[in-house]
């Protein structure tokens, strides 16, 4: 073989080899597109299904009573909403849990229009919840604290799906009877039209998938407060 065909083949081989890597990146390129329209695909159809569950919620008007009332603080009314409860004797006491640690007692009696006797007989105050996670976390303790086998659970309409799935971990052998709290109404079309709304509705789906996710790979805390993999509960699910 002469040098010209030896620089010939070499030279056939390189672009054969360039055809088959561009061939390949293409492939990679077209399978991570596709990849991430299907999941901005899942994303909105979920969005829209999770909107449309949250729309359908209402305050009901006679709940049946149960042994205790639990309030996760953070959006309007709720709390007037389960002091309106323990007044109308739709629980035995009341935990407000996610307190600001500023917030004093008092304060709160007098925002809600409690008389002194039925806060100092029957609401409990949780300061140390700091999130969603938190507030399940200290319910658990005061509903086994006190025993209890039924509980209310007031929050906003659209923080309800993640708090009754947070609760549901770590207190699932007592019923929760959910008491979504509606400011404003976001069906008939308006949650579109609505852009505050709909960065609340977008924030809360979010969070609520990441909650979802933490069923898939559960969670432990150590004794500093650390998040941590449960690794030994994940190895033995796999």
């Amino acid at each position: 073989m002469t040098e010209l065909e030896v620089r010939d083949a070499g030279n056939g081989a390189r672009e054969g080899f360039l055809t088959v890597r561009r061939s390949r990146l293409g492939k990679v390129l077209r399978a991570s597109i596709f990849g991430i329209l299907g999941l901005g695909v899942t994303f909105a159809v979920g969005f829209g299904l999770f909107a449309d569950y949250i729309s359908r919620l209402t305050t009901p008007p006679n709940p049946p009573a149960a042994d205790a009332i639990i309030v996760l603080t953070g959006g309007q009314a709720r709390i007037d909403a389960a002091v309106h409860l323990l007044k109308s004797g739709k629980g035995k006491r009341l935990l407000i849990s996610g307190v600001n640690p500023v917030a004093s007692r008092k304060s709160l009696q007098r925002a809600t229009g409690g008389d002194n006797a039925l806060f100092s007989c029957c609401v409990d105050i949780d300061r140390a919840a700091l999130d969603t996670i938190g507030n399940a976390e200290e319910s658990a303790k005061w509903v086994r604290t006190h025993d209890y086998s039924s509980v209310i659970l007031v929050t906003n309409n659209y923080h309800m799906p993640r708090s009754l799935l947070e609760m549901s971990r770590l207190i699932d052998e007592v019923e929760v009877q959910p008491y979504p709290v509606v400011n404003s109404r976001i069906d008939g079309g308006t949650l579109m039209t609505n852009k505050a709304a709909l960065r609340v509705m977008l924030t809360e789906y979010t969070k609520y998938l990441g909650a979802l996710a933490r069923a898939v790979v559960p969670l432990r805390s150590t004794p500093d407060g650390t998040i941590m993999v449960d690794a030994t509960t994940t190895a033995t699910t796999r």
